[in-house]
């Protein structure tokens, strides 16, 4: 058998001074390179292959023309988009790169993920819209009505912004009495409306107790009021406890906020125009109010008097001892009146009373005694004896005569021969 010879040159597999790598190892390597390279970034693309398993994370691959990157979105930030995800849809996804060793393959760990261009970010708003409207967010029946005259009005925006300036312009000069507390957040950017859900919050904890919370800002793009439109902004203020009035953008600009909230002004301006009266119209109001009142009473004092003199006029005034004289007397006349009726009566009585005695005298069996009748009982159970042979021979009997009585024995009992 001919030897082969193989020639070993330096970095050849075998050679005892290279090192050698396992998988594992490789694959952490390049796993630690690609986190500390990229820690976050931003990427644009497209979603494909969408997959959405039970678990609730979401998986996807996002591309362009020449490439594409595998990525996944945990379900906690899954469940929290304002929008769906669909494939074909154009995203700005925010994340870091990852290595998946048991496939040694890299994929994008999204951590934030927006629609991009205004078509993708009015889909997210009609997503949101019908959400939240399917939950009651929007119907009338939750509206707070405003307080006529609030002493404390909360205001929630940027306080370096035109919106605030404008919003206390007005204030000034319409009603200078009331209070403003300006409780400052960012009104545009990511985190913006984390921060002011949390000023809404806090404008409803701050004592003393406001009257009216207020959330402004100027006008901008979509992108730029987007924080408005989403959905920790709309449930701090659906779930306000004082009445919440949105002034945010100028008229077209139209966000959820706007519609969730108890009174939708078109600008700062507006806001607080709608908000307190103007002290020039309270005065004017009051002013007539106070001219209508003396006219009143001047009117109400004139017709007293005219009713006062009318009554001085009457008789019973003029002579008010007559009327007293009058009833006096016709009092001693019903007093003659009722003696002499009560004398009669008695008279009546004393008569008909005699009568009634006269026949009960002659309706008694004392009198029927007196005549030589007599009334035998048996002794001593006082029965009145009607028959003679219901006595035996021996038997007490009492006798009632018309004055006293005998107690007799029984010799003998007959009955009458006729």
């Amino acid at each position: 058998m001919n030897g082969i010879d193989v020639n070993m040159e330096s970095g050849e597999a075998g050679d005892p001074s290279q090192e050698v790598w396992s998988v594992t190892e490789l694959t952490r390597r390049i796993k630690d390179q690609l986190e500390t390279k990229f820690p976050a970034i931003w990427v644009s693309g497209e979603l494909s292959d969408l997959a959405r398993p039970r678990s609730g994370h979401v998986y996807f691959t996002l591309k362009d023309a020449d490439a594409q990157v595998r990525g996944v979105i945990w379900k906690g930030v899954a469940s929290r988009l304002p929008f769906d995800l669909d494939d074909g849809l154009e995203v700005l996804c925010h994340g870091q790169i990852d290595v998946y060793p048991p496939r040694g393959s890299y994929q994008l760990i999204v951590r934030k993920i927006e629609p991009m261009g205004l078509g993708a970010l009015q889909q997210a708003f009609r997503a949101l819209h019908d959400k939240l409207k399917a939950e009651g967010l929007f119907e009338a029946a939750h509206k707070q009505s405003l307080p006529s005259c609030p002493g404390r009005i909360a205001v929630v925006t940027s306080p370096t912004g035109a919106a605030i300036r404008d919003f206390y312009e007005v204030l000034r000069r319409r009603w200078p009495l009331a209070e403003v507390l300006v409780i400052p957040c960012r009104v545009q950017g990511a985190g913006a409306s984390q921060e002011i859900a949390t000023a809404i919050e806090m404008a409803n904890r701050v004592q003393p107790a406001a009257d009216v919370v207020v959330v402004t800002r100027g006008g901008g793009s979509l992108e730029d009021l987007w924080c408005f439109n989403e959905e920790p902004v709309i449930r701090a203020v659906f779930a306000s406890r004082l009445p919440v009035v949105s002034a945010v953008g100028h008229e077209i600009d139209v966000t959820l906020c706007d519609l969730v909230a108890d009174l939708r002004a078109l600008t700062p301006t507006e806001a607080a125009e709608r908000i307190v009266p103007a002290a020039a119209e309270i005065k004017a109001k009051l002013a007539t109010d106070l001219q209508r009142m003396s006219h009143a009473l001047k009117h109400h004092l004139s017709a007293s008097r005219d009713r006062l003199l009318a009554l001085s006029e009457r008789r019973v005034l003029r002579r008010p001892g007559e009327r007293l004289e009058l009833l006096s007397q016709q009092l001693d006349d019903l007093e003659r009146r009722g003696a002499r009726a009560l004398s009669d009566c008695w008279t009546r009585c004393q008569d008909k009373l005699r009568g009634v005695s006269a026949q009960l005298e002659s309706l008694s069996p004392l009198g029927v005694l007196s005549r030589g009748y007599s009334v035998t009982r048996r002794a001593p159970v006082g029965d009145v004896v009607t028959d003679a042979t219901s006595l035996e021979a021996g038997q007490l009997i009492n006798t009632r005569l018309a004055k006293g009585s005998v107690i007799s024995r029984v010799e003998e009992t007959k009955l009458d021969e006729s």
